[in-house]
């Protein structure tokens, strides 16, 4: 097994775009509360806008990764709870980009999940991960 999670699909199931099917991983687990786009530190949120959120939620989430000594790359699973079907679909090109430049050219397992509301007035989008750092061979 490598050392970063791997990704798996089913050998007879076409290969998904932006995400995994399953990701398999072993070490120590990371589960990082659901993040939206808010400057965590003035607790507001940083625009109105769909895309802008999505992208703060991300770069919060690494932040929170990275302070429990994870990377990006070590993220097994994303869930996103969104209020707007349309403006994610209207928006999944910009949101992609968003994407890469927060996390990278890596894709865990994900859902999207439609949502009344955010407990936040005014958040779009929430995004809760698990990650695994992987053990460290003894020496």
């Amino acid at each position: 097994m490598s050392e970063l999670p791997e990704p798996v699909n089913p050998s007879a199931w076409p290969r998904p775009s932006g995400y995994s099917n399953a990701v398999v991983a072993q070490g120590n687990v990371i589960a990082i509360a659901g993040q939206i786009g808010w400057d965590p530190i003035t607790q507001k949120l940083v625009s109105d806008d769909f895309v802008q959120q999505s992208r703060q939620a991300l770069a919060n989430l690494v932040t929170a990764l990275e302070a429990a000594g994870a990377k990006a790359e070590h993220l097994i699973r994303l869930t996103w709870y969104i209020t707007d079907r349309e403006a994610y679909v209207a928006n999944k090109k910009q949101i992609g980009e968003a994407y890469r430049q927060e996390i990278g050219n890596h894709y865990p397992a994900m859902s999207v999940v439609i949502v009344a509301g955010l407990v936040e007035e005014g958040a779009k989008v929430e995004i809760e991960a698990t990650a695994v750092i992987p053990l460290k061979p003894s020496a």
